[in-house]
C-alpha cells in the first residue's frame, strides 16, 4: 500500500461533520487505518507491480487532488499523476472507485470512467454532477449501477461508483469486488 507523504487538506470529525485539529499527514493516517506498512507514493514504481487501485472517498477529492475545492479546474497531486501516467504508459490496469475516477479524467486524455449516474434519481445519486465534471475534463462518463463497473479496455481503466450512490453497503461491496475482479483480469 502506498499513500502521498503530504498533509491532509483538513481533518473532519465525522460524528459532527466539522473540521477538527490537529491536522494529519496522509501517509501516517493511511498507515494507521490500514494497520500495516504503507510506503510513500513517491516510491511506487509501476515496473514492480501488475496493477494499481485507488480507493475513493472524499479524501481522494481533497488529498489526491484539488477536485473538492477547484472542481473541473482541479489539479492532481504530482505523485498521484506520476503513478497514474506511469501505469497507463506501462499498459498496466488501473482501478478507481467512488470519486477517484476524476483523477483519471484529468490525467488520461479521452478515457472512459463511471461514477454512476448523471442524474440525481430522487436522491439515489447525490453526486450526479460529477459525471458532467468528468465530461468537461475531456473524459467520457459511462452510466453504471452501483453493483457494476465500467471497463475502458483501450486504457485498461476499471471504475465503479461505490459511495457515489446512496445505497446499502452490500451493494457498494459488490461493485468494488467486480471492479477488482476486472482489474485482475486485465493483468498480462
Amino acid at each position: 500500500m502506498f499513500a502521498p507523504d503530504i498533509q491532509q487538506m483538513h481533518v473532519v470529525n465525522h460524528t459532527k461533520g466539522e473540521p477538527m485539529e490537529p491536522n494529519r499527514n496522509v501517509l501516517e493516517e493511511s498507515a494507521r487505518i490500514a494497520r500495516g506498512k504503507v510506503s510513500a507514493l513517491s516510491d511506487l514504481e509501476p515496473k514492480n507491480y501488475d496493477a494499481v487501485i485507488f480507493p475513493g472517498g472524499f479524501g481522494a477529492a481533497k488529498n489526491l487532488s484539488t477536485f473538492a475545492v477547484d472542481g473541473t479546474d482541479m489539479k492532481v497531486y504530482p505523485d498521484v499523476e506520476k503513478t497514474l501516467k506511469g501505469f497507463h504508459a506501462s499498459n498496466k490496469p488501473i482501478g478507481l472507485c467512488c470519486i477517484s475516477p476524476v483523477l483519471a479524467a484529468r490525467v488520461i486524455n479521452g478515457c472512459e470512467v463511471t461514477v454512476g449516474s448523471d442524474q440525481d434519481e430522487g436522491g439515489k445519486w447525490p453526486y450526479a454532477g460529477t459525471a458532467s465534471a468528468i465530461q468537461s475534463m475531456g473524459a467520457k462518463h459511462i452510466k453504471k449501477n452501483v453493483t457494476e463497473c465500467h471497463v475502458d479496455s483501450k486504457n485498461k481503466i476499471v471504475t465503479t461508483p461505490a459511495y457515489m450512490c446512496d445505497t446499502g453497503l452490500h451493494h457498494i461491496f459488490d461493485g468494488i469486488g467486480i471492479m477488482v475482479k476486472n482489474v485482475l483480469s486485465l493483468i498480462k
